[in-house]
């Protein structure tokens, strides 16, 4: 048991328990403490899990724990999430009286979700969604005056609760089934007997599937999303519409690689992915509160992740492009709500009234993110959503890119209209914004997204003229 593999995952447990013991004792002028020590333990995260980036792939822990790029990927791309939020929450939660043990929920949650990517072990998949499950619900009511956060934490729980107990259930007959819990054993069992019990495989894994769309926030598990991007504390909208859509993405391809070689679930989890990207953008379409509309965004982009899961197993690349894709939704996402926390959650559609006239930074991040949401040249999420598309046609899912493609140029109408709003309306009037954790987290995840953008630029240029890219 080296217990070094895991000392990321050490840090957020230490970190947590530390700021627990702290909020008990601290007065009030100090609980914002607390979110200095969060960020201290997401650092140490995010050096430690660098180091792990040099080492060769391997299964640790008797093979439950995976240490390989798309782990370690994902432990970067949720710590970062959990930076920016734990950033942005300061100036949010100035007002609560004690509020940091909100900061040791938020490193519960995304060690939770860490869990998920890296489980190479069925109950370690469990394991990881009930903890960042159980830690993620008080957060969304956090603010317990507020009726809108408490229907959006009963719905998220109740959900939750549902779609927990199907997963639990998957993993129970896939186990009776295998007769071991481990990945690499489960795929070894069911290459050997592909033909076994096929009613008994199909209901576990669709228990299973459907247990991971809750965290993904795609059909059938999404009824969460909307409300709790608009009636949770705005730090934790951004946290929920990232951090646990991209441990259940790699959670799920990680699982179905298991499947022998069938038909039938990729054509499910295609059916899933359109469902879900149409469902999410004509959503979207009819909402006039913003944060609303960015989770029925955040829907629709699960339909768009979920196009790397079908192909998982058959075209080598789409691995790399559910994680890129994946990191270009983050950084864009997190800007949005960035903006959104900054102005201190305005949810209105009508609020945003001639905002670029006088907060021109503010605006900009926003339209930026908003346009790499939709995926327009040369922002990050263009290249993302480029690499889905050509792996989905690669694999001989044309028909799946296709709809993808009208589904894009659907969510450019209600992505425009926010940024029209914003730019071509007369003022609604003065514009009150949170303060200096905000304005600087929103400064930073602007200049990240730029910078994602140029990169991912330049490395596709560079792979195209070294052959890499067709």
């Amino acid at each position: 048991m080296p217990i070094g593999d895991l000392l990321p995952e050490i840090v957020l447990l230490v970190g947590a328990v530390i700021i627990v013991l702290f909020a008990s004792f601290a007065p009030h002028k100090h609980q914002a403490w607390a979110a200095g020590l969060a960020l201290i333990a997401l650092a140490l995260a995010a050096v430690f899990s660098l180091m792990q980036w040099q080492q060769p792939p391997m299964r640790t822990f008797s093979g439950v724990w995976a240490l390989d790029t798309a782990a370690v990927a994902t432990k970067l791309l949720v710590l970062l999430a959990g930076a920016i939020a734990v950033a942005l929450s300061p100036d949010w939660m100035r007002r609560d009286r004690r509020h940091g043990e909100y900061y040791a929920l938020c490193l519960f949650t995304l060690l939770g979700v860490i869990m998920m990517a890296s489980a190479n072990d069925s109950m370690e998949l469990v394991v990881g969604i009930l903890l960042s499950s159980t830690a993620s619900y008080p957060l969304v009511a956090y603010h317990r005056g507020f009726a809108p956060a408490l229907e959006a934490g009963m719905k998220y729980f109740l959900i939750g609760a549902l779609t927990n107990s199907l997963l639990v259930v998957g993993v129970v007959l896939l186990f009776g089934l295998v007769g071991d819990t481990d990945y690499a054993r489960t795929a070894q069992v069911l290459a050997a007997s592909p033909n076994a019990a096929p009613l008994a495989l199909s209901v576990a894994v669709a228990c299973i599937v459907l247990g991971l769309t809750f965290k993904l926030a795609a059909f059938p598990g999404h009824a969460w999303m909307p409300d709790v991007a608009q009636s949770a504390p705005a730090p934790i909208a951004a946290l929920l519409t990232v951090a646990p859509k991209v441990g259940a993405a790699v959670a799920l391809a990680r699982f179905v690689s298991l499947l022998p070689a069938s038909q039938l679930w990729p054509v499910i989890v295609a059916l899933i992915a359109v469902v879900t990207m149409t469902l999410g953008n004509l959503a979207a379409l009819k909402q006039t509160d913003v944060r609303r509309l960015l989770g029925w965004s955040s829907v629709s982009q699960s339909g768009y992740a979920l196009m790397a899961v079908v192909v998982i197993g058959v075209e080598p690349q789409a691995p790399g492009a559910l994680l890129a894709f994946l990191a270009a939704y983050a950084l864009a996402n997190l800007a949005a709500f960035a903006v959104v926390t900054h102005l201190r959650g305005r949810t209105a559609l009508e609020d945003y009234r001639g905002l670029g006239r006088t907060q021109s930074i503010t605006t900009l991040i926003l339209i930026l993110a908003l346009l790499s949401l939709v995926g327009i040249p040369p922002l990050a999420g263009f290249f993302g959503k480029f690499l889905l598309f050509k792996v989905t046609i690669a694999s001989g899912y044309t028909w799946l890119a296709v709809v993808a493609a009208i589904n894009t140029v659907l969510s450019l109408f209600y992505y425009l209209r926010v940024i029209a709003v914003t730019m071509f309306k007369p003022l609604a009037g003065e514009v009150h914004v949170l303060g200096t954790w905000s304005w600087l987290t929103m400064l930073t995840s602007g200049v990240l997204l730029i910078a994602a953008s140029l990169g991912a630029e330049g490395g596709l240029v560079l792979a195209a003229v070294l052959g890499f890219v067709g």
